[in-house]
């Protein structure tokens, strides 16, 4: 996992170099995890297309936070945007509902205890398993190049599906959770940058501690998964993924198996 320096973004890392439970890596070029791209200078822009080789986006904001915010520069390139909200608009629900509902924070967890986010990661799973099935399929097409997932903190919607992802990869649970735990590292740039978006206004009363990723939710949500669907592999089935897809998003995040493809 290596971090990606922007000027526009705070939260921008490859996880290429993450162990999988086979004694392979995943590679780096492939998957970058990011925070908002509001932000993003046209340097930013060439750093992401040019350096980075970004050619697609998977944009998991609601559609209330897409519209607040508006365009970025990467969007005024030919890099491939994909809208897959993990927070479908609910009937009745106004667009401050969506945009309460879409960065968890501790006064609004369902957990068991004032710093669990499981209860939001599950109902991702729950209620957007067709936006989490589209999400995986582009990261295994590999039309997709290297593809940037982001949401608003890049911490949790984000958090999950790159957590799916790796875990069908192979990755190790400890450095799957590692790597969602590292956006700790910068949480606090990140709250500064939201309380400055029109989306995210309601963030202005909370302080760090209320967003500060904690290990033990995404041990929690793994759990859940290895419960509810016998792993990542049953969670993808479960969603709609063929083995055919699967096999394609492992040899894009570390390539052919050490063993013969099967």
């Amino acid at each position: 996992m290596s971090w990606i320096a922007l000027e526009g973004a705070v939260n921008v890392r490859d996880v290429g170099g993450l162990p999988t439970v086979d004694g392979r890596s995943t590679r780096p070029g492939v998957l970058v995890r990011a925070d908002n791209l509001q932000d993003l200078t046209p340097g930013d822009v060439v750093r992401l297309t040019r350096d980075h080789g970004v050619r697609t986006v998977l944009d998991l904001r609601t559609d209330a936070e897409r519209q607040l915010e508006g365009p970025t520069q990467l969007q005024r390139t030919d890099v491939a945007h994909h809208g897959l909200s993990l927070v479908p608009h609910r009937d009745g629900d106004s667009e401050g509902d969506d945009l309460a509902r879409a960065i968890p924070h501790r006064e609004g967890r369902r957990g068991e205890s004032p710093t669990d986010m499981t209860g939001y990661y599950v109902g991702y799973l729950e209620d957007a398993p067709k936006e989490l099935a589209t999400a995986l399929r582009l990261l295994a097409d590999p039309v997709s190049g290297t593809t940037v997932v982001h949401c608003a903190a890049g911490k949790d919607r984000t958090g999950v599906v790159v957590a799916v992802a790796l875990s069908l990869a192979g990755v190790t649970r400890t450095a799957v959770v590692e790597d969602y735990v590292a956006s700790a590292q910068v949480i606090d740039r990140i709250l500064h940058r939201l309380q400055g978006r029109k989306a995210y206004g309601e963030l202005g009363t909370i302080d760090v501690a209320d967003i500060t990723p904690q290990a033990g939710s995404m041990e929690r949500f793994l759990d859940h998964v290895d419960r509810a669907y016998g792993g990542p592999h049953g969670l993808a089935l479960a969603i709609g993924l063929d083995e055919e897809t699967v096999a394609r998003l492992v040899r894009r995040l570390v390539g052919p198996s050490p063993h013969g493809d099967r």
